[in-house]
């Protein structure tokens, strides 16, 4: 992988205060976020793994989520 890569939707991760959630997921997903987290490392040049990313993609999707978004709890 030595081409140039575009800037991922998911940009750099900030430091944040966390708590563990354990979930279960298929193969195919866990190969394609190890793969993610792979380019993810190569584009902001800072090693992250799968465990990392996942808080921030269900971050980035919910709050693209205009149905999610309209509901008020």
């Amino acid at each position: 992988m030595s081409t140039p890569t575009k800037k991922l939707r998911l940009g750099p991760l900030p430091r944040q205060e966390v708590t563990k959630l354990t979930f279960a997921c298929p193969v195919s997903l866990k190969a394609d976020l190890d793969r993610y987290a792979a380019l993810h490392a190569q584009t902001y040049g800072e090693a992250v793994d799968a465990l990392t990313l996942i808080p921030h993609m269900l971050e980035a999707f919910m709050a693209g989520d205009r149905g999610f978004r309209r509901t008020t709890i």
